[in-house]
């Protein structure tokens, strides 16, 4: 009978065995290395690639509301510009300055409200990544949270009144503060949207010289409903959108400069019909059409993953398609990054690579 000592020195042996031999005369070339293919990759790609609207603006989100705070530092936050830039990303948007309690940065108008101190100054540490970079930096407004807890926007006004003013004298003597994002989220005419996102969009632009300001509402499309529990067999229908939001657009044009609608809460093949009435609607107001990629799937039983490549291809394909003018995502840092905390994601950055053709 074989002994409990015999019995590992067997298997540990036979373990051993089936390890790969190193070899240091194997080729350097990395591609052969992993691969064996040498430089025929791309024999294996089958659609055309560089068909889409490449992505030249990100999200920050500092503020985690519903995915996880990665607990970056200034390295870290560095190192992910780097990355940015690196595939072409010219903007970056604070996706809010502060959620409820939570702020980015030490607002004495906020902290007098009961937020609660930060650990770093983001506004500031962004401005300064940005003025490295050679970025554009829009600054989001605070969510103060009461939208979403009665569904009326107006109470937004009375905390944004005070932030623009006083983050506009903290921080407007950067180079890269190029703009403003009016963070508050809707996706059909709101009790107070019109009014709200007007005068928000008059104060930011009054107190910088008119720099500009842009929103990125969602689609009420199937997968939003789906996400709310609602029972309801299909979103909003293209002619609800286009005759809802042409009356929104009426009503906020003059002081805000672009629409960044969130792509995921539609299904693929609705992409075209429902992105050529946001360009036509767009080009009627004299407004930029921006899409908002997102780098997240909607489509899985796990909130929130980074999205398969495919899914974001077809995305932007679409947008080039309907002529946007810009593609923004959120959010490189969760579900793009090289460095996220997801695999994944450094998957995805190389996928796109591969397909945009960057080295």
């Amino acid at each position: 009978m074989t002994n409990r000592r015999d019995f590992l020195k067997t298997t540990t042996a036979a373990a051993i065995a089936t390890l790969p031999i190193l070899n240091s005369c194997a080729p350097k070339n990395e591609s052969d290395t992993e691969t064996g293919l040498g430089g025929d990759q791309d024999r294996f790609f089958i659609v055309p690639k560089d068909a889409g609207l490449p992505i030249t603006g990100t999200f920050l989100d500092e503020i985690s509301h519903d995915i996880p705070h990665q607990n970056w530092g200034v390295k870290e936050w560095d190192a992910d510009f780097r990355n940015m830039k690196s595939i072409g990303i010219d903007t970056v948007i604070m996706i809010r300055s502060g959620y409820r309690k939570f702020i980015t940065w030490p607002s004495k108008y906020l902290l007098g409200k009961g937020c609660y101190m930060p650990s770093m100054d983001l506004v500031e540490l962004f401005l300064t990544l940005a003025d490295k970079y050679g970025m554009k930096f829009y600054f989001g407004l605070y969510d103060s949270g009461k939208y979403w807890d009665t569904g009326d926007m107006s109470y937004e006004l009375e905390s944004n009144k005070y932030v623009i003013e006083e983050v506009w004298n903290a921080y407007g003597k950067h180079k890269s503060f190029q703009g403003w994002y009016i963070s508050t989220e809707i996706s059909r005419k709101t009790k107070g949207c019109i009014e709200t996102f007007h005068e928000m969009g008059k104060m930011c632009k009054d107190i910088s010289d008119g720099l500009p300001t842009f929103i990125s509402p969602w689609i009420d499309g199937k997968k939003a409903i789906q996400g709310t529990g609602l029972k309801v067999k299909q979103g909003v229908s293209v002619s609800d959108h286009e005759r809802e939001w042409n009356e929104i657009f009426d009503g906020i044009h003059d002081v805000v400069d672009a629409c960044a609608f969130q792509d995921g809460h539609i299904d693929y093949d609705e992409l075209d019909a429902f992105f050529s009435v946001n360009k036509a609607l767009a080009d009627k107001y004299g407004m930029k059409c921006w899409t908002n990629a997102e780098t997240f799937d909607r489509d899985m039983p796990i909130n929130f993953l980074p999205i398969k490549f495919d899914k974001l291809r077809l995305k932007l394909e679409a947008a080039k398609r309907c002529g946007y003018d810009k593609a923004i995502t959120f959010e490189f840092s969760h579900f793009m990054s090289p460095q996220s905390a997801y695999a994944q994601a450094g998957h995805l950055y190389d996928r796109y690579k591969d397909y945009f053709n960057i080295k």
